[in-house]
């Protein structure tokens, strides 16, 4: 498992029943998590008095109940970077933030390399990887299309202070914007994505991870440049192993390549149990 356990900003208090207890700053927030099937050890008024309690809704979806008067968004900070946080209709505050443990891989990667790297960041969502990125010397194309995530990840560059970074932002699908760049023949030294579960593609067809996902990394092979520094797929999808992972990318990049794998789950520490959380999963190349 690979955890993010540099964070001062960000912690896992505690967990149970469901739900996880997590400090964000000095907001409390209390929010579902499928993986968590054990009981609350304690119940205590930590996990009453939290600032806002995501409630999870029998027919889908859910809603925020507020207890404590937040800001419209607040910002918290790892290592020199720094993101706006907000609580969304979804459950979510705009950060994954056991990502952070993909952040510090790349950033060491892209600054040991003595280079000019330039990185790809497909299904880019708000952009922490896009941020780690370009504090670390890279030159990034970052690609989603949402155009509010795109707008938030653009203010998260300008808050940690790399608005003079060469940035691209894209609001596109990226699958055409792929297609795009293999008929322009521009090419990239690392290349990350994040893709969803289920989706639409450039024609209107569904998206499957399971069906998709392996000819979608072998398309990218073709814009990645001679010398690349590495491939980083992110997964949140329930069911697909990191195993998996390591194989596609045995078969496609390190086919070609050469250089090495290694995949596993992401995770963060659990304060109160000394356990960690599992958080979805990571398959890396790297040369």
């Amino acid at each position: 498992m690979y955890v993010a356990n540099d964070w001062k900003d960000y912690e896992v208090l505690d967990t149970g029943n469901g739900e996880k207890l997590e400090r964000w700053g000095d907001v409390i927030l209390r929010r579902p998590d499928p993986q968590i099937i054990w009981p609350i050890a304690n119940e205590d008024k930590t996990w009453r008095e939290v600032h806002g309690h995501y409630h999870r809704s029998s027919s889908g979806g859910g809603e925020w109940e507020m207890k404590k008067q937040l800001p419209d968004r607040w910002t918290i900070n790892y290592d020199r970077l720094k993101f706006y946080i907000r609580p969304t209709n979804f459950k979510h505050t705009g950060l994954f933030p056991e990502q952070a443990a993909n952040w510090r891989w790349m950033m060491d990667k892209i600054s040991a390399a003595k280079r000019p790297i330039q990185v790809l960041n497909l299904f880019a969502y708000t952009g922490g990887a896009t941020v780690a990125a370009a504090s670390a010397g890279a030159s990034v194309v970052h690609v989603d299309a949402a155009k509010g995530m795109v707008q938030w990840a653009k203010e998260n560059l300008a808050l940690s202070g790399l608005s003079d970074r060469p940035v691209r932002f894209i609001t596109d699908d990226v699958f055409k914007f792929v297609q795009r760049e293999q008929r322009r023949g521009n090419h990239y030294d690392a290349i990350i994505m994040d893709p969803p579960s289920y989706g639409r593609g450039p024609g209107g067809e569904m998206w499957k991870l399971e069906q998709s996902l392996y000819p979608f990394v072998e398309s990218c092979l073709s814009i990645l440049s001679d010398k690349p520094l590495f491939f980083l797929i992110n997964s949140y999808t329930t069911g697909i192993s990191p195993t998996v992972l390591h194989n596609m990318l045995s078969m496609t990049v390190k086919q070609r390549f050469g250089g090495r794998i290694s995949a596993g789950e992401l995770g963060l520490p659990i304060t109160r149990s000394g356990l960690n959380l599992p958080c979805g999963i990571l398959g890396r190349w790297e040369e």
